[in-house]
């Protein structure tokens, strides 16, 4: 009887993108750019239009995502190291693939991990059976080489072992890893966290997509080459999903990780915010504001929008809900969004948003309502910032969604609230595990 219950339970594939802009798919108002993959899973499942990041660069973000918690409970409040032999986030949190697999899930790791190169913090020690990728920030899609700074250094693996295959794409090899372990575990329920390494640097696009875009002016034309090729992957892995006859029974989560960057590496740019202010980095929309889907074709509205904000932090135990699994660990900054996802009358699940970089000096944000409150501002899309600004900026979504104008000086009170909740809010968490 446990055996069929767990075979009834729906399938997870958790789908992130790497540095991809706010508006960055057809389905987000993109008209540049082509993301036919990304838009067919909008049509099957509910878009939210206002759904934030953990955090505005790669590690704390993908910490929130796992563990439901705040980056900083989670131990993660900046970026992990990518050298190897190096901890990440400290071993007893517990992770989505944990709760996964204590109901009887088969987990799977794919990708980019960035959560840490030591034995004790690398996927299968956190719940994952399966893992293939790479573990530092990024890599090289042919050589699988990090490059950073010197000496550059090989970093792919395959179940805690390091693996050599130079030359292939490693988004391909991404398809293929993935597609083996939904096959090999058709017969009973799995998780599979499908981390793509792009659009992050290196820009590294299919040749027939460069064609496309070769008019587009440059550094738009690689981006864009490069995300309409991470876009077929995506569309290449959940065909296998729909041939394998799976797709009714399997929730797809679609995120990317936060904003586009403007890094040198990064040509300067190449991604879009559209509308919002800021970039990876910032806690200005354009750093935190991510395109994020839901598609669950028996269980969920399709083509459907939701205006009501929502987190990174909220997938595992919205996803926890929807397969009617417990959660391991109910001491979660996440709330479910099963609610929203099922009625767009539904309230929004959380009456504040709480964001932290790094140590207790560095950057922060709330927000409560139409209010934002950002302290030690950073604009990483190259916009002006008095001395005022760059200590607090209040920003009004509803009146300016760009947030050019600090209403600081006109609303000193709501400074005052939104400061205290931070601060509140900061001395509950307990700092730890690798940040800068």
């Amino acid at each position: 009887m446990a055996e069929e219950a767990a075979k009834s339970k729906p399938n997870v594939i958790v789908i992130l993108t790497d540095d991809q802009g706010t508006v960055d798919a057809g389905c987000y108002g993109a008209r540049d750019l082509q993301t036919p993959h990304i838009d067919a899973l909008a049509a099957r499942g509910v878009r939210m239009t206002q759904f934030y990041a953990a955090a505005p660069v790669c590690s704390p973000s993908r910490a929130g995502l796992i563990t439901g918690r705040y980056p900083v409970r989670a131990g993660v409040p900046g970026n992990v190291s990518s050298t190897a032999g190096v901890a990440g986030m400290p071993a007893e949190q517990v992770t989505i693939a944990e709760t996964f697999q204590v109901a009887g899930y088969a987990t799977a790791h794919i990708g980019k991990w960035h959560l840490g190169y030591s034995r004790e913090t690398m996927p299968q020690a956190q719940g994952f059976k399966t893992t293939f990728g790479h573990m530092g920030g990024c890599i090289d899609n042919f050589s699988h080489f990090f490059y950073w700074q010197g000496p550059n250094r090989h970093d792919l693996h395959k179940n805690g072992q390091e693996i050599q295959q130079p030359g292939q794409y490693f988004p391909d090899l991404m398809v293929k890893e993935a597609s083996q372990f939904i096959e090999s575990h058709r017969d009973q329920p799995f998780l599979v966290y499908f981390a793509l390494n792009g659009p992050h640097y290196p820009y590294q696009g299919d040749p027939e997509w460069l064609d496309v875009y070769q008019d587009l002016p440059y550094p738009r034309n690689l981006y864009a080459a490069f995300l309409s090729s991470i876009d077929a992957r995506i569309g290449a892995l959940l065909k296998r999903v729909d041939e394998l006859g799976l797709r009714e029974r399997t929730i797809v989560v679609f995120q990317s990780d936060h904003g586009h960057s403007t890094e040198e590496r990064a040509h300067l740019g190449g991604g879009s915010a559209g509308p919002f202010r800021g970039a990876k980095f910032s806690l200005f929309e354009g750093g935190i504001r991510v395109p994020a889907i839901i598609s669950w074709p028996a269980g969920l509205p399709q083509g459907a929008v939701r205006p009501q904000t929502g987190h990174s932090c909220d997938w595992l135990p919205t996803l926890v809900e929807l397969a009617g699994i417990p959660l391991v660990n109910p001491d979660i900054d996440g709330l479910s969004l099963v609610p929203v996802l099922r009625s767009g009358d539904a309230a929004t699940p959380h009456t504040a948003l709480h964001w932290h970089v790094g140590d207790k000096s560095g950057q922060w944000a709330v927000r409560e309502g139409d209010w934002k409150l950002i302290g030690n501002v950073q604009d990483s899309s190259g916009g002006e910032l008095s001395p005022a600004d760059k200590r607090l900026f209040l920003s009004n979504l509803a009146e300016d969604q760009s947030e050019r104008q600090n209403f600081a000086t006109q609303h000193p009170d709501i400074v005052r609230k939104l400061q205290q909740a931070h601060e509140v809010w900061y001395a509950s968490t307990t700092v730890t595990g690798p940040g800068k």
